[in-house]
């Protein structure tokens, strides 16, 4: 199925983009369909989640939600989306999907000035101050949001197969662009690509449900699959932490097995080997 993840950026005509290449493809674009799962999850509002990811919420909003758990659960759902075909908008998808061969990531860009044009017509305003700091404030959280999750530049050409400048290219000849890269040899779906998207799910699902059960939710576990081989890492404070997590990670659909690679922590708040 084809899967694609693009940026998310205010008054680029990115979701006109995207709306044009779901038509195409017949694979869902997913932007605040997350909103109701990480909100049932996290026993939060929908708007409050939504003021959480774009970098809206109040200081008390902030105190009360748990920035980690927000992390894990924004991943594990992007990722059930992106296995059954998705053209995911944002909450760094293109990053999450960067071992996936047949991922196509897209950035849609455009001036600052035009964006702000687009957004004042939009909104039907004149206030161009409200709107420009509307703007600065979205990108000033997602830079922020890569950048702790993913220690990357997100504006970074690199980081893309395909950047498109909508200044001078229309919202068509954008799709028909990442058309071009889909259809590619290079991005066809592939054995080896396939086994690295649903090693990426099983990771996400681990920590998840590693994150949803009160005996292990603060525990720092590392989690890697390969070929749904899981292998747990990190600091446990005993043994039996280190059963409950194995028990919890054998316990996800999928799974086809669980080893322990852990380090007991020490009074001090150091690691120690088992």
């Amino acid at each position: 199925m084809p899967l694609i993840a693009m940026t998310r950026e205010m008054g680029t005509l990115g979701m006109d983009v995207a709306k044009l290449l779901e038509g195409e493809l017949r694979v869902p674009v997913v932007y605040h369909e997350i909103i109701g799962t990480l909100a049932n999850k996290m026993r939060l509002r929908n708007s409050h989640v939504i003021r959480l990811l774009s970098g809206k919420a109040g200081l008390l909003e902030r105190l009360t939600a748990d920035n980690t758990s927000l992390a894990i659960y924004t991943e594990e759902e992007l990722l059930q989306h992106a296995s059954r075909g998705a053209i995911l908008r944002g909450w760094g998808a293109t990053q999450l999907l960067r071992s996936v061969g047949h991922a196509v990531r897209v950035r849609v860009c455009a001036p600052f000035e035009l964006r702000v044009e687009r957004m004042m017509k939009r909104l039907d305003t004149r206030d161009r101050d409200a709107v420009e700091k509307e703007i600065r404030l979205s990108d000033e959280t997602q830079s922020a949001i890569i950048k702790r999750h993913f220690n990357e530049q997100w504006q970074h050409a690199e980081h893309y197969d395909l950047s498109l400048n909508t200044e001078r290219m229309s919202v068509a000849q954008c799709a028909e662009e990442v058309m071009k890269v889909v259809k590619a040899p290079a991005f066809q779906e592939t054995d080896a690509s396939r086994a690295a998207l649903a090693d990426r799910v099983l990771e996400a699902r681990i920590r998840a449900a590693l994150r949803g059960d009160a005996e292990t939710a603060k525990t720092a576990v590392g989690v890697s699959v390969a070929n749904g081989q899981a292998v747990l890492s990190g600091g446990i404070a005993g043994s039996s932490e280190a059963a409950k997590a194995l028990k919890i990670a054998a316990g996800v659909p999928g799974v086809a097995g669980v080893t322990g690679q852990f380090g007991a922590r020490d009074s001090g708040g150091g690691a120690r080997g088992m």
